[in-house]
């Protein structure tokens, strides 16, 4: 094995560990026998909980020194992680996880969007991008039109979820510029599991009481989906594109679905795949135009 090869292999198995982290989100979701909501406030709780002692530790000054412009950012970033979490955690235990997990995955497509009403065009392949992505997700929807009203809530509970999502990245974005990933995460699911634990609250939903099963399946999305996942993104980043793991995150569709079906004996409903694909197919394009738009130009006197 060559140095070159033996340099990426941490970053290839830690995009392995990260796929199948986040791929199991969904139907974790499912299998604990409790409230989507009082899930998501014990994910971001758990996780916040074990921030703590690095936001207070090593980090404590660059918490005390941030600016009230980063913290604000950051708080409204999980207000919008709350919104996120509030919505498409309902919709996989409502539907399909293998329709909520790609319904989800639009978000780079309303990232666009977002760009866009703040002046930042999408170029010609992230427009067609954006079309079959819709074109996909109207064809899933409309194939659960034919199961129930439930199932179509729930395609409305994911779409949303991703909308939340690009909005929760993009004010992530400007706390980002000043603060760490520890800080701002910190201040992230803090804020969000707050807003939870209200809602829960007033919604009178029981927060406590489960059986063993729930619990390890709450605790492995708070190390799995919550901290592991996401952290070995972020490493990876290190020595791959950010296109490339845009791209790679996607392969949490086809992952949580077969999960679900190998965990849960729920098996895709086969109407919807082709719609699904489309999405899938719009959200790459879309991915790899924004990636070619953003390439800087290469000055010809440069290459000779």
């Amino acid at each position: 094995m060559n140095e070159r090869s033996s340099a990426r292999l941490p970053t290839v198995l830690a995009l392995l560990v990260a796929v199948l982290a986040v791929s199991s989100s969904a139907p974790l979701i499912v299998f604990a026998a409790a409230p989507a909501l009082a899930i998501a406030f014990w994910r971001n709780a758990l996780a916040a909980l074990a921030l703590t002692p690095i936001t207070y530790g090593p980090r404590r000054a660059e918490m005390a020194g941030a600016s009230r412009r980063a913290k604000v950012f950051g708080v409204l970033a999980g207000v919008a992680l709350a919104a996120h979490f509030a919505t498409w955690m309902p919709s996989v235990q409502l539907g399909s996880v293998a329709t909520a997990a790609a319904l989800v995955a639009t978000q780079p497509v309303w990232q666009g969007l977002i760009a866009a009403a703040q002046g930042r065009r999408p170029s010609t392949a992230g427009w067609i991008g954006i079309a079959l992505a819709v074109a996909g997700a109207a064809w899933a929807t409309g194939a659960d039109i034919g199961v129930s009203r439930q199932a179509v809530f729930a395609d409305v509970l994911a779409l949303l979820g991703g909308v939340f999502a690009a909005v929760y990245t993009a004010l992530g974005e400007r706390a980002r510029v000043e603060l760490r990933t520890t800080t701002y995460t910190w201040i992230c699911y803090t804020t969000c599991a707050v807003i939870l634990l209200v809602v829960c609250l007033a919604a009178g939903l029981d927060l406590t009481g489960y059986d063993n099963h729930t619990w390890a399946a709450i605790l492995a999305l708070v190390v799995g989906a919550q901290l592991l996942g996401h952290s070995m993104f972020s490493y990876a980043l290190q020595q791959t594109s950010a296109t490339t793991i845009s791209v790679l995150i996607l392969l949490e569709v086809p992952g949580a679905a077969l999960l679900a079906w190998l965990w849960l004996g729920q098996e895709p409903r086969l109407a919807a795949l082709p719609g699904l694909a489309l999405l899938l197919a719009g959200v790459v394009v879309f991915i790899l135009g924004a990636a070619r738009a953003a390439r800087p130009a290469v000055d010809p006197a440069l290459t000779d």
